[in-house]
């Protein structure tokens, strides 16, 4: 909470005004607002309202998530075999068209970032929402297989890359402090649409048929999506004269409860660095940082290994006697389990440095790699789960949150769209070690022994990586 000093108190108190005193709010912790009166005016700077517009920028965020499923992974498995069966295309052509729009959406996806960072969401959402529909509706009426391809590479552009990217960009762009919660909060918006989607999919498909339900999210994406972020969308606080949490003075907050990137005490301090926005670094100077690396060290991993464990899930778990829907089944509690550890990963996130955090989300991996290879009970399937759950909660979380963190506001878009990018590449690649592994050595051992050694040393990548410091950076590079 905002505390006013007892100093300023008193001369507040002492001057003769027409309005109330300064109002406090405090609400769930997302955010603060100092409702500031004019003399004279009866009302506060913000108006008569105690709303923190930020509050509805989550809002939003959350609806991206959710309306992200078009592109998403969870959303079109629910199609997969009744369009090979409708379109007469094999699983590996299915599956490679899939890949190749899934590395479009890689390669695109920094050149996105500068977009929303130069000319903000609400002037972009409008035309990427049309877009995600368009592919949609496309979907339900392709005959070929290269319909296919076109039409994925819409759909995961869009979707799974650009809406996920404005989501986290406004979370970014509207609360400081507070980040780590408020991301997690959006966050819920994906949890849900993991939960739900693939079920509403599926009960279209089975009583309408798979052209009509691209053509429901189609709509869906429209109705939700268009009108509502032309409505409701400001690109960041200051447009409006307010301060990222509500503070009208940010800076002096700013001063006594963060530290700069450049103070000498930041490598000890326990608590997570937040870049002020005249610090920012371009993707040029951050792809110079040795910082950047090693938290890149954590997306990439999580992409390679976690994808590649969710797609061979049934046969890995049928070879320790676990049948198909009890496999799939163990997707439902990680799911479940990575909403619930929404808020507690949030709350630390704002408190805890993200290396710690984002350390032991590579050991949860890689301990879910060991029980997939070992399992000596059937019961510990389930501590698989929660282990993936939890590494995909703290990614979602303190993943989202580092970059604009150590990187600065002002280039947040593209620097996460390069770490996005390189994430996204990985998940591509992420079924392929453990098929190689079972078609060549007849076992899925040595894929399995890869997937526990690399969150290891990622782990280790980025339990040292420093608080990104451009001055030092700059003196190294002059003594050289």
């Amino acid at each position: 909470m905002l505390d006013v000093p007892r100093d300023e108190a008193r001369r507040m108190s002492s001057e003769p005004v027409a309005a109330s005193p300064p109002l406090e709010l405090d609400v769930s912790g997302l955010g603060e607002v100092e409702a500031t009166h004019e003399p004279g005016t009866g009302q506060g700077r913000y108006g008569a309202s105690r709303w923190y517009p930020g509050w509805t920028m989550l809002g939003v965020a959350g609806a991206l998530q959710y309306m992200s499923a078009p592109g998403q992974s969870y959303s079109v498995a629910a199609f997969k075999d009744p369009m090979r069966e409708g379109l007469s295309v094999s699983e590996t052509d299915f599956s490679l068209a899939y890949a190749v729009a899934t590395v479009l959406s890689a390669v695109l996806l920094p050149y996105v970032g500068r977009v929303v960072d130069a000319v903000g969401a609400r002037k972009t959402l409008p035309f990427i929402a049309a877009g995600l529909g368009v592919g949609c509706l496309y979907m339900s009426s392709i005959t070929s297989l290269t319909g296919l391809y076109l039409a994925f590479c819409i759909v995961r552009s869009l979707g799974q890359g650009a809406l996920s990217l404005i989501s986290v960009w406004l979370v970014g762009e509207w609360f400081e402090k507070k980040r780590g919660m408020a991301t997690a909060v959006a966050g819920l918006g994906g949890g849900l649409s993991v939960m739900t989607v693939p079920i509403l999919n599926n009960w279209l498909i089975t009583r309408y048929g798979w052209d009509t339900a691209w053509v429901v999210l189609s709509l869906s994406v429209w109705g939700v999506l268009i009108v509502p972020s032309l409505l409701m969308i400001r690109d960041r606080p200051e447009d409006i004269g307010l301060k990222p949490d509500g503070f009208e003075d940010p800076e002096e907050d700013l001063n006594q409860s963060v530290k700069k990137a450049d103070d000498s005490d930041i490598e000890d301090s326990p608590r997570p660095l937040i870049a002020p926005t005249g610090e920012s670094w371009t993707v040029s100077e951050v792809l110079r940082d040795a910082t950047f690396w090693k938290l890149l060290a954590v997306p990439a991993t999580a992409g390679l290994v976690g994808t590649g464990l969710v797609f061979h899930q049934v046969a890995l778990m049928e070879t320790h006697g676990l049948d198909s829907y009890e496999a799939l089944g163990l997707m439902t509690i990680q799911a479940g389990f990575a909403t619930l550890m929404t808020f507690p990963i949030g709350w630390l996130t704002d408190r805890v440095e993200s290396r710690f955090i984002l350390f032991f989300a590579m050991l949860c991996l890689s301990g879910a790699s060991l029980l997939v290879m070992t399992l000596p009970f059937s019961w510990m399937a389930i501590v698989y789960a929660l282990l993936l759950g939890l590494h995909g909660s703290i990614l979602r979380s303190t993943g989202n949150v580092v970059w604009i963190n150590f990187y600065g506001r002002n280039h947040q878009g593209a620097v996460r769209g390069v770490a996005w990018s390189a994430m996204i590449l990985a998940s591509a690649l992420g079924p392929l070690p453990l098929a190689v592994s079972i078609d060549y050595f007849e076992s899925y051992m040595p894929a399995l022994c890869l997937f526990i050694a690399l969150p290891i040393a990622a782990a280790v990548a980025v339990s040292t990586a420093r608080a990104p410091n451009r001055e030092a950076r700059a003196e190294a590079l002059q003594g050289k």
